[in-house]
């Protein structure tokens, strides 16, 4: 949730606003794939405790995600990715379910939540850094492995309910203020609204697999809040 989205029109990466979340998904895709160029063959040292040993299994984690999909996600497989022992990750992860939601919790962080000031450059920061999401790291191949899995399983389907909350809260927040400013109707309900305005991105992705068009976060912010994001606005 990376060089940036591809620029075209009045799209807000052009606005110095966007940098933080668009860096935040950068971070991602670097961590997502940190360890990708090393061979599944190369000697690896053991696993040590600590932050920094955790942070490899979730690394192992995603990895194996990725190139295996659901029916390759076993403990013994991120283990012996990480170079660490079966044993070890079952005293920090009950169960492979457990592990995947930690390593996309960990991985693909909640945005920054944008106050400038103007609804329409906030949402377009954040709806910028999500395509850059869709667009440049192995999010989506992830995700969609992920709800494979909480499709067939009661407790992982309740553990994405709540990653999926946390990952709209900063949508919410900056509709919520701008409604309170005035800058949005009183009667705008922020949950429809955030609804309405990822959906288009996630229809294109991962069902209708088309590109995004350069123009497409300015025409959703216009169509579904009755604004429209200029550079006079920076």
């Amino acid at each position: 949730m990376v060089n940036g989205p591809r620029q075209g029109g009045n799209r807000p990466t052009h606005s110095p606003t966007t940098a933080p979340a668009a860096s935040r998904a950068a971070e991602q895709s670097r961590a997502a794939s940190t360890a990708s160029s090393r061979s599944p063959t190369e000697p690896r040292e053991p696993i040590s405790r600590g932050a920094g040993a955790r942070q490899r299994v979730l690394q192992a984690a995603l990895q194996v995600l990725d190139e295996h999909g659901l029916p390759g996600f076993t403990m013994e497989a991120v283990a012996r990715r990480a170079g660490a022992s079966k044993a070890t990750l079952y005293r920090h992860w009950p169960t492979a379910g457990a592990l995947m939601v930690d390593a996309m919790d960990a991985t693909f962080q909640p945005f920054p939540e944008p106050d400038t000031g103007s609804v329409e450059t906030d949402v377009a920061q954040l709806l910028t850094a999500f395509v850059a999401l869709l667009e440049h790291t192995p999010f989506p191949r992830l995700l969609a492995a992920f709800i494979d899995a909480a499709e067939r399983d009661p407790t992982l389907a309740s553990l994405h309910a709540e990653l999926t909350r946390r990952r709209r809260e900063p949508l919410l927040v900056a509709l919520t203020r701008a409604r309170e400013r005035g800058q949005l109707p009183g009667h705008l309900d922020p949950e429809l609204a955030v609804d309405l305005l990822t959906s288009p991105f996630f229809y294109r992705r991962f069902v209708a697999h088309r590109p995004i068009p350069p123009n497409l976060v300015n025409d959703v912010i216009a169509h579904v809040l009755g604004t429209t994001w200029r550079p006079a606005d920076r």
